[in-house]
């Protein structure tokens, strides 16, 4: 059980350092534009407190830190030339991620969030007017 726990640990720890190392090829001059954007999204989501679906949530809550994540950084990890992606490893071992990926995380999931909660507001709002 401990080993196993230490694993995962290990794992969790690698997970951290590779999202953080996505958003530093993301930041590279030598990423191309349309990638960045995802890049930076995946990064900024993967490092984030938040998540788009609260862990509270039975099953659902689990789903989006063990799929949406490590798919996120293995898209991210195709659209990065290997190089980029070598240097930011490099960086990503020496210093930690500040709090402003995390914000920026934070952000990006409560836009998300606010996004949701309008349009089924305003689907809701679209089926009560026709059902009068």
């Amino acid at each position: 059980m401990k080993n196993m726990l230490a694993k995962l640990r290990f794992r969790a720890r690698a997970l951290k350092t590779e999202s953080y190392a996505i958003y530093l090829a993301a930041r590279d001059p030598r990423t191309p534009w349309a990638p960045r954007i995802i890049l930076l999204l995946v990064a900024a989501y993967a490092i984030s407190p938040l998540d788009l679906i609260p862990d509270f949530i039975p099953v659902l809550g689990i789903v989006d830190d063990l799929i949406i994540v490590p798919a996120g950084i293995r898209l991210a990890l195709g659209m990065i030339q290997p190089e980029v992606m070598a240097d930011a490893r490099n960086r990503a071992k020496i210093e930690a991620p500040g709090r402003r990926v995390g914000l920026i995380g934070v952000g990006i999931i409560l836009l998300i969030w606010i996004m949701a909660i309008i349009g089924i507001a305003l689907i809701s709002l679209r089926f009560f007017r026709e059902k009068q």
